[in-house]
């Protein structure tokens, strides 16, 4: 799979379906890294009187995160995992994207542990950030 990943193609790198589907779009892979993105469109979930709402924009946070993991084990050829949000810190949201934008949030792997990630997220819209958060994950044991 060739980066850019689009649309569709994103279901085999992530758990979750739609209509919650947050990110639509795989820019950067590296293994400390992820740029990924989100159209926002009308008919998104979490979208309210044309502005996607604070539970959208930090679920695309979590989902940019969960695209990094999948994206690790499609690589290895291996079923991506099922994760959870182990806790958030540092949370700012300092703007709101409207419909029509598109989100473009920069995943920086800080450490990794045995299936727990400790990452930066930080998302812009055309540049200008618009949330910050520190954000723990792990990973579902089988």
């Amino acid at each position: 799979m060739n980066l850019p990943i689009h649309d569709d193609q994103i279901l085999k790198l992530i758990p979750q379906r739609h209509p919650i589907i947050m990110v639509d779009t795989l820019y950067t892979y590296v293994e400390d890294y992820l740029l990924s993105g989100l159209h926002v469109r009308a008919d998104t979930l979490f979208v309210d009187i044309e502005t996607l709402q604070e539970c959208g924009l930090l679920e695309h946070m979590a989902q940019s995160v969960a695209l990094h993991t999948g994206f690790d084990y499609f690589r290895r050829n291996e079923e991506a995992p099922t994760g959870y949000i182990g806790s958030m810190q540092g949370v700012e949201l300092l703007a709101l994207p409207k419909v029509g934008d598109e989100v473009q949030t920069e995943v920086q792997i800080i450490q990794e542990f045995m299936g727990v990630t400790l990452v930066n997220i930080t998302s812009k819209v055309r540049g200008e950030v618009i949330g910050k958060a520190q954000m723990k994950t792990v990973i579902a044991s089988s």
